[in-house]
């Protein structure tokens, strides 16, 4: 081992010697870095790591600050696990389970200590608040599996134990906070003196755990009404606890148990009923003026596939649904708008003709013959060639776009002849009690399948452009998802266990020395914790037949 080692560091783009064994923290101090908001952690040879960790040979370190999306998942991470030994401290005798973000926050319940009231929220907030003024370390320690599962199993943590003893991992690391222990999938922050923006306040029948705003992470979120997302989240969670799936852990085990058939083909069923409900709804309708149905969620939702299996049951309702596409009703390339990059924005509402798509809609729902255009996406031109559309009594407008549900979109049709319906990926089954799976996780890991075999994009190219994507549905797709008259939950509790094996060999492309890199390790670690599945028990009407391939609909 050198007795000097060379950091060079990209924040500043200077090379500076340090003692072998120095950690980032000390280095941090060192060079005296400039941040507009606290640094939390690091990408050291584009893999994230935390800030107590050691260098031993020559590094290219980036520190990152708690505005990136790496140093707020660092940051959450850690005041869940503050919010952990809180609850643990003032009411010892009840569990907390994280189970899923809403209102810009995440959703807590406290089990086993009755109905939770404004006194035990201020007392838990009042606790944390100690912690961090005490400047708690969190300290990670790495151990073999085995002894990290005798460990949680005897603190009563059976989902973590759980977790840990069916990933087939040799080594696990766990943190310690105080005489706290607790397991998170990712690296926390050096101490609680970091942990100094947050709120909890009563939300349904639990806890709605706030953080900071992603942008400017001096300020908290802004709590946002997400009343209907609330219930679909809700209703998914109790389906998951009557089967006894409620972690991923559970998950594992069944499939050791060989129960995976049994539970595909129940995921399988519930999603057909949803979508066979929500046909009925739309029937019913019908007489009261109903003529079109908008179809609107993020990327890979799943949208495409839920549209046409929607309308096989709208078939099955006695009605003829017709689909016309919002893609053909693209402006001109030159009048499209511009970025903040200064690059065409494809995501915003005004890429579209919007005053040509509602001359349009209104002209069909009185019953004329209407020419439709198509999008020519090489020439980047809208042509007219010959294809019409007049709708019949029985015909029900099927539209699939990321606009749908913008009021803006439809603004001269009466709100009586529109059936609105949200779709997304909101998975709830856990890692554990204490870490949730983000949606957006799932979402990416079905793009990265699906531009990889069908659009010949590589990891790099589909990491690389996420973060622009996640921009468009922050501003276009997020803030008009209440509009909905239903919400449909596209993610299946199987999913992941799935995707894994088509995931992993393309995550592994992405080199050391791509930027791209460090998500890339994240996401082939967290696919870890799943146990493979085969995908031959699919249908082939599978919404996540999309993604891998297999398809009875034509796409």
């Amino acid at each position: 081992m050198n007795d000097r080692i060379t950091i060079y560091c990209t924040n500043n783009n200077t090379r500076t010697d340090f003692p072998a064994g120095i950690s980032l923290l000390e280095i941090l101090k060192e060079l005296n870095i400039e941040s507009k908001y606290p640094i939390i952690n690091a990408k050291v040879n584009n893999k994230t790591e935390p800030l107590d960790y050691k260098a031993y040979n020559n590094k290219t370190v980036k520190f990152i600050s708690i505005n990136e999306s790496s140093g707020m998942r660092t940051y959450v991470r850690s005041l869940c696990f503050l919010l952990a030994k809180a609850v643990s401290e003032v009411l010892p005798n009840a569990e907390l389970n994280i189970e899923h973000p809403i209102s810009l926050g995440y959703f807590c319940k406290i089990i086993g200590n009755g109905i939770l009231g404004i006194k035990d929220i201020e007392a838990i907030k009042a606790k944390m608040k100690e912690y961090v003024a005490a400047d708690l370390p969190f300290e990670g320690v790495e151990e073999e599996t085995s002894r990290v599962v005798e460990l949680f199993r005897a603190q009563g943590f059976e989902d973590k134990a759980l977790l840990l003893e069916t990933s087939g991992a040799l080594y696990s690391k766990y943190y310690r906070l105080g005489d706290s222990i607790d397991y998170f999938y990712g690296c926390l922050a050096p101490s609680t003196k970091y942990i100094n923006i947050f709120d909890l306040e009563l939300y349904h029948d639990g806890l709605l755990l706030r953080v900071p705003n992603r942008s400017n992470p001096v300020e908290l979120e802004p709590v946002i009404d997400q009343a209907k997302m609330f219930n679909v989240y809700g209703e998914q969670l109790k389906f998951l606890n009557i089967i006894g799936l409620s972690n991923v852990g559970d998950l594992n085990q069944a499939n050791q148990k060989h129960r995976m058939p049994d539970i595909i083909k129940v995921s399988e069923a519930l999603q057909e009923k949803t979508i066979a409900n929500i046909a009925g709804k739309i029937a019913a309708r019908v007489d009261s003026g109903l003529r079109i149905v908008l179809i609107s969620g993020p990327s890979s939702s799943g949208k495409t596939t839920f549209r046409m299996r929607l309308e096989v049951q709208l078939m099955v309702n006695l009605l003829k649904p017709v689909g016309l596409s919002l893609d053909n009703y693209f402006v001109n390339r030159e009048k499209t708008p511009l970025d903040e990059d200064g690059g065409y924005d494809y995501e915003s509402l005004h890429a579209l003709d919007i005053a040509q798509f509602n001359e349009d809609l209104e002209r069909l729902l009185t019953g004329e013959k209407v020419k439709l255009p198509t999008y020519n996406f090489t020439t980047g031109k809208r042509e007219y060639k010959g294809d019409e559309l007049q709708l019949e009594e029985d015909n029900i407008l099927v539209i699939e776009g990321i606009h749908g549900l913008n009021p803006d979109l439809t603004v001269n049709i009466p709100d009586e002849q529109k059936f609105k319906v949200y779709v997304s990926a909101l998975t709830t089954i856990s890692l554990d009690n204490h870490n949730w799976i983000p949606t957006t996780d799932n979402r990416l890991l079905r793009r990265l399948i699906r531009d990889y075999r069908y659009r010949n994009y590589s990891a790099i190219d589909t990491l690389s452009r996420w973060q622009s994507v996640r921009k468009g549905e922050e501003k276009w797709i997020f803030p008009y998802q209440e509009n909905a008259d239903v919400m449909f939950n596209s993610a299946m509790i199987y999913e992941l266990a799935a995707l894994r094996r088509y995931a992993e060999p393309i995550l592994t492309q992405v080199p050391n020395n791509a930027p791209e890199y460090a998500e890339a390790h994240r996401l082939l670690k967290f696919l870890g914790y799943f146990n493979y599945i085969s995908d031959r028990e699919l249908p082939p009407t599978s919404l996540l037949r999309e993604f891998l391939g297999g398809s009875s609909f034509k796409y």
